[in-house]
């Protein structure tokens, strides 16, 4: 049926790049691992993202810069990634399904349906998850080597007690999102 599933990782980080996946699986295809990724260990989520790379019809990961995040918002940039990662897709879906209850069509004549926690319902919603959210976790622990000083291997980008202090008291990166909440546009060490 070529039907892509697809989900987005960092939505409620104040630091890092929203990053979003399309996967279309084989008809019928499914794993134990393909679970919604947060209910995985670290462990297990990067045994699945092996899992689903190496069964995968097609596979694409895509991310939207905070900047972006900050000129259009969380979710038109989660939807905005999402459209990156079908128009990367070596098929053509025709059909997309999509975690959540928001998206915006992607191209006219391809169909969609929003599905609430789909990536606890759907293989290929739950692929794309898994593939999200290791991919963003990857890129979160680069950052943290070039900023070590906000614990990004830690907390990747969400706004946890340590992260909110460590901004409080020395200001915010260039790759943190100056529209959330416990980031501000004030004078900090890269001004």
């Amino acid at each position: 049926m070529n039907e892509a599933g697809c989900d987005e990782a960092g939505r409620g980080c104040v630091a890092g790049p929203v990053v979003a996946a399309a996967v279309i699986l084989p008809d019928g295809f499914t794993h134990p691992l393909l679970v919604d990724s947060k209910t995985l260990s670290e462990k297990h989520r990067e045994e699945a993202r092996i899992v689903v790379v190496e069964n995968a019809l097609a596979w694409k990961v895509a991310w939207v810069s905070p900047e972006m995040i900050d000129q259009i918002n969380i979710l038109n940039a989660s939807i905005l990634a999402m459209h990156h990662a079908l128009d990367g897709l070596q098929i053509v879906p025709r059909h997309i399904v999509v975690d959540g209850n928001r998206f915006k069509p992607w191209h006219t004549d391809v169909d969609y349906q929003t599905v609430v926690k789909g990536d606890g319902k759907l293989a290929n919603i739950a692929a794309a998850s898994i593939l999200a959210k290791t991919f963003r976790d990857d890129m979160m622990k680069k950052l943290h080597i070039a900023l070590p000083m906000y614990a990004f291997d830690e907390n990747k980008g969400y706004p946890t007690k340590r992260h909110l202090d460590t901004i409080s008291a020395i200001g915010p990166s260039p790759w943190h999102r100056f529209t959330f909440k416990g980031v501000m546009k004030e004078p900090s060490l890269f001004d």
